[in-house]
């Protein structure tokens, strides 16, 4: 049984993420090659360190500071997924709300626990007034996957801030107007 449920500030802390697996061994990437998203091999691991989870805590306290929210997915109390969308709109008409994490542990991937926490992260920021959910989604293959099962497209317009941190991954976005996207 998955509990959902949201994230305070002091409950923010580098123990709360001691049974959080982010391990992701990467094969194939989707590059935009001439307007096209291609498959690509480009091999790599992402794991985060103690010190990646220590930046992580203070990036969700400052997304606490700044009015938006961080939603946490718990298996036996254990935390196991979370979701954080930033507060203020971003876009030439703040017609964005900014989902900066959305992470499953390793071992619960594929389990509908991504699905839940994305929903729950769109039903925030709709309700916040946003149009749409912006995501800077991971390269590989799976996550982009992930993205476009769920209704998601490339972004109509480019968040410079998250393309200069993270130049591989894609800009997408989740209209929040449309029924059948949620």
């Amino acid at each position: 049984m998955i509990e959902y449920r949201e994230i305070s500030k002091t409950q923010l802390t580098s123990e709360l993420f001691q049974d959080f697996e982010r391990l992701q061994i990467v094969d194939l990437c989707l590059r935009n090659i001439h307007g096209t998203w291609m498959p690509v091999h480009a091999p790599f691991t992402d794991q985060w360190s103690q010190k990646d989870y220590e930046v992580l805590v203070s990036c969700l306290r400052n997304t606490l500071d700044c009015r938006g929210v961080v939603y946490g997915a718990f298996s036996d109390g254990k935390l196991k997924g979370f979701a954080s969308v930033e507060g203020p709109p971003i876009g030439s008409r703040g017609q964005y709300r900014d989902l900066t994490c959305l992470h499953v542990s390793r071992e619960l991937r594929g389990r509908g626990m991504g699905k839940t926490l994305l929903l729950m992260a769109a039903d925030w920021a709709a309700a916040q007034g946003a149009e749409k959910l912006y995501i800077s989604a991971h390269s590989a293959v799976e996550t982009q996957r992930f993205y476009e099962f769920m209704g998601c497209v490339d972004a109509e317009e480019i968040c410079e801030k998250h393309t200069s941190q993270e130049p591989y991954d894609r800009q997408m976005e989740l209209d929040l107007r449309k029924g059948e996207a949620l």
